[in-house]
């Protein structure tokens, strides 16, 4: 009965938005197998906007594969991740896969715990570092029940906060203030390198500092405080999350300046906070997107599970362009999409179960925005 009222309730939803997903038949893959089981390693808090978001996502996924997922939130702590990991090689019913992200460089670790478990390891929204990998190796080599991974275009999402807000400017020179997130994470830190990448590409533009925000708005409020006094000519605020922005928003209104007019902010995020914002034009660049990485991710695996290898779509290792710059109206389109229930998609649709004649995933946000 739930099922069919939430049917009912996506399709008017989907209809009064002007979405299609086409309907999909059952494939012959999918019969008689046991439905994948996945458990995702969730690095962020559980009552954290973003990483519950990130999870919806994948849980929509899914439900449309029938696949079992299950979410064992980290809390932000990485001894604490990896003690709840440990538990599940003491199971008596073991997931078949197990997604981790290397937040805080705990990959390795994980690796080394589960290096003779029957379990299939995917890395997700942060991988193994080149450095990592040059001591350890990559997905499918020493450890070979890491089958591959899923990144986002974190540089190219850095540098394109950068250009938009250098382009506000018009070719004039200027200041800039930045604000990274946690040290030691690999989005953070391929967020900065392409920060640098667009610094380099404009020799008249200075950076005057980069703060270690932590992705926190409290944080990067504080900090805000003390630093634009000191840099009253600085005119561009890049920062690595939408929560950051919004902290260094309130510390500048406070001391009479206007985001938007006289002080230009970047943010990255999908909450409905950082969307409206977008749209009301506090923020004038706005880059989001990643927060589908799960969902496609469960895509994968279900065609994996299937016999049907992602390796062969695209590579075993993936970094896709979900990222994407928003303008006003296509975040006040995501907004809406976001609150229909399933996101308004078919999961199945992008599946190669169910397109057999899939050749690349080609992963992206365009399923939203359309």
């Amino acid at each position: 009965m739930f099922r069919f009222v939430l049917t009912v309730i996506s399709a008017v939803c989907i209809w009064a938005l002007g979405v299609t997903t086409p309907v999909i038949a059952e494939n012959a893959h999918t019969a008689g197998k046991t439905p994948a089981s996945v458990v995702f390693l969730n690095p962020g808090f559980s009552n954290e906007p973003f990483w519950v978001g990130y999870s919806d996502f994948m849980q929509a996924a899914a439900y449309d594969l029938g696949m079992q997922l299950q979410i064992i939130y980290g809390e932000r702590n990485p001894s604490q991740l990896l003690e709840k990991a440990r538990e599940l090689l003491i199971r008596d019913n073991p997931p078949d896969y197990l997604i981790f992200v290397n937040e805080m460089y705990t990959a390795p670790e994980l690796l080394r715990q589960f290096a003779d478990s029957p379990i299939k390891l995917f890395s997700l929204h942060s991988t193994l570092t080149p450095e990592q990998q040059q001591r350890i190796g990559a997905s499918r080599e020493r450890y070979r029940n890491w089958i591959g991974s899923l990144v986002p275009n974190d540089e190219q999402a850095g540098y394109w906060m950068a250009k938009a807000l250098i382009a506000k400017l018009e070719g004039k020179p200027g200041s800039l203030l930045a604000f990274a997130g946690v040290r030691f994470t690999p989005s953070s830190s391929l967020r900065e390198d392409g920060l640098h990448r667009a610094l380099r590409e404009h020799p008249e533009i200075k950076l005057q500092q980069m703060l270690q925000g932590e992705w926190k708005r409290q944080r990067a409020y504080e900090q805000a405080q003390l630093i634009l006094p000191r840099y009253p000519e600085a005119k561009l605020v890049w920062s690595a999350n939408d929560e950051m922005a919004f902290g260094v928003m309130q510390a500048a209104q406070e001391i009479g300046r206007q985001p938007g007019k006289d002080i230009y902010l970047s943010a990255l995020n999908n909450s409905d906070e950082v969307l409206q914002a977008r749209i009301n034009r506090k923020l004038c660049v706005l880059v989001a997107g990643h927060f589908t990485l799960g969902g496609w991710a469960m895509v994968m695996l279900h065609d994996y599970h299937a016999g049907l290898d992602f390796a062969e779509r695209g590579g075993k290792d993936r970094v896709d362009p979900l990222f994407s710059l928003l303008d006003a109206k296509q975040a006040a389109h995501l907004q809406k999409r976001l609150k229909v229930p399933g996101f308004g998609l078919d999961f199945r649709q992008f599946s190669a179960v169910y397109r057999p004649q899939l050749k690349d995933y080609q992963f992206s946000i365009q399923p939203l925005l359309q």
